[in-house]
């Protein structure tokens, strides 16, 4: 069994005259009564195990033949569901928890009857229903709540909305454990777990554990959390595996991933519109560039709106799931640079696969034993309780990260309680990995030495460009001049837009600036060389007026 009798205030059912089989009798007569009299049964929740999510009735149940996985790779179903109510669905429900009469005709006796498409249909359009509790989500882990509590008993748990599945192997976890219970925790996840993947750096471990702790903490943190790119220099590195041990815990969906921007957006919608902690682009293309304006978009906003799939209806959905990509030598471009934590994996061995000596040995299929996934989760929970025992300590460094600032405070604080070094200390050396900072890095440098600090347009910039790619001349900008998605030269118009998305961004010790100018009636740009420094109130250097737009500068 998945899932407990519910927890939820069951309604007035008792109100109700019990009939044959001990159901409640709901005694209805004509279309109008009939409306009445099953919008009052279901408000009072007379089939059991009912709530409203986004004003829409739904059944929280067990879902039958779920195969587990069979490999970390496979989509991870939670053993329940809330199913919206439809009319099929619901005179189903009403035939199994209630006895529905009606008068027989010409004064007979009365009848047992199931209402008409047409009447349910009636009762299922309303949006509010005070006596149904709100459910937000189906869980198949302990969370902690927003008090720092942890949400341990199945069920439903009115404090957070949640509904969580029955884990018949993982025992109940103590409030405060022991000191023995943590360092026996620790020294299984990072001496036994965690011990063989060829991590990089202690930087990549670190991270990885912020990342499997992240979906267990949210609903305390209520950070936004970053897209996690687990990421290799060989196949057979252990990527899948990492991905999995997250996803095998909380549930997850693994997508291919899809350069297509309106593809990627209903994925999205698709997922989210689902249950599962976890969403997993798995085995990108080896030297794939993560470049979305989609999904930088999604990294940085609560929720997501987008229209159902095949109605023209819009919903909203939390952006409460953990993103994560896997592949070998991937790069990030555009936004995502910023918005990405790199787990990376380097066996240093021509077959990564032919490993032997392992303290879990053949820890892939063992993590798809629920035994040992509930003894993973279970060390997971005591240092996450161990953490808030000492009033959940952010850390004593925070690392900068835009939206993600509070996400690393608290992980990073939930690391550093625990003695575990490293996290986001590879954040400058990945640096390298974003092809867009490095093609503009190299723009910059080679326009600043062919130029200087001149002031020159657009249309000037392309047509140097265009002269030195004529016959016979010397390339004075070495390759690095922009093109377009094909290699061809930009117009001048385009490579003024551009241009203007990178005014004021720092590529490391190179910036680009511009003003316009009154007297050739155009935005002029040049490129200044040196360490970034702290400017004062952001204005135009001509007009001395503050800048329209500083939303997006450093």
């Amino acid at each position: 069994m998945a899932t407990t009798p519910d927890s939820a205030p069951t309604g007035p059912r008792s109100l109700w005259p019990i009939g044959a089989g001990g159901r409640p009798v709901l005694r209805i007569g004509e279309d109008p009564d009939a409306i009445r009299v099953l919008t009052a049964a279901l408000n009072d929740r007379i089939i059991p195990d009912t709530y409203v999510s986004d004003g829409a009735p739904v059944v929280v149940e067990e879902i039958s033949g779920a195969a587990d996985p069979a490999a970390g790779d496979d989509d991870v179903a939670l053993p329940i569901t809330a199913s919206v109510l439809k009319p099929p669905l619901l005179a189903g429900l009403l035939a199994d928890h209630t006895q529905i009469l009606r008068p027989a005709a010409k004064g007979g006796a009365e009848e047992e009857v199931t209402p008409g498409g047409h009447v349910l249909g009636a009762v299922l359009a309303k949006r509010h229903w005070p006596g149904l509790p709100v459910l937000r989500r189906i869980i198949s882990t302990p969370v902690l709540r927003p008090d720092g509590t942890l949400l341990q008993t199945p069920g439903y748990d009115p404090a957070t909305g949640f509904y969580l599945a029955r884990n018949d192997d993982l025992a109940p976890i103590p409030d405060h454990p022991t000191p023995d219970e943590v360092a026996a925790a620790r020294e299984f996840l990072l001496e036994r777990f965690l011990r063989d993947f060829p991590w990089r750096t202690e930087a990549d471990r670190a991270n990885y554990l912020a990342l499997l702790v992240t979906p267990l903490v949210r609903p305390f943190t209520r950070a936004l959390s970053p897209f996690g790119m687990i990421e290799a220099s060989m196949p057979g590195s252990g990527k899948t595996i990492l991905t999995g041990c997250v996803g095998l815990l909380v549930g997850q969906t693994v997508q291919t991933w899809n350069e297509s921007e309106d593809e990627l957006r209903k994925t999205i919608t698709t997922v989210l519109s689902g249950d599962g902690g976890v969403v997993v682009f798995d085995n990108l293309t080896e030297g794939s560039v993560v470049k979305s304006a989609v999904l930088a978009r999604l990294m940085t906003e609560r929720t997501w709106s987008d229209r159902r799939l095949g109605t023209n209806a819009a919903a909203t959905f939390p952006n409460d799931r953990l993103w994560l990509a896997t592949g070998n030598n991937l790069h990030t471009g555009a936004d995502m640079a910023s918005r990405t934590v790199w787990v990376r994996l380097d066996p240093n061995c021509p077959r990564p696969e032919a490993r032997t000596g392992f303290t879990i040995p053949n820890l892939d299929s063992w993590i798809l034993d629920p035994k040992n996934r509930a003894t993973v989760l279970r060390h997971v929970l005591i240092l996450i309780l161990d953490w808030t025992a000492h009033g959940a300590p952010p850390a004593s460094t925070v690392p900068q990260m835009r939206q993600f600032t509070a996400w690393a405070r608290d992980l990073g604080g939930f690391l550093e309680h625990h003695g575990i070094a490293g996290f986001l200390a590879n954040a400058e050396a990945n640096r390298s990995l974003d092809d867009d900072n490095a093609e503009w890095r190299s723009f910059l440098l080679t326009w600043h030495d062919v130029y200087g600090d001149r002031h020159m347009t657009a249309k000037e910039l392309v047509v140097s460009a265009a002269d030195a790619s004529a016959p016979g001349a010397t390339d004075v900008w070495a390759g690095t001049f922009p093109t377009n998605a094909v290699g061809r030269p930009l117009s001048p118009k385009s490579l003024g837009h551009r241009l203007a998305g990178r005014v004021d961004r720092w590529h490391g010790d190179i910036v680009l600036r511009s003003v316009h100018d009154e007297h050739r009636n155009a935005r002029t740009y040049w490129v200044e060389k040196g360490a970034s420094r702290t400017r004062g109130p952001e204005t135009n250097p001509q007009t001395r007026k503050p800048a329209d737009d500083l939303e997006n500068r450093p």
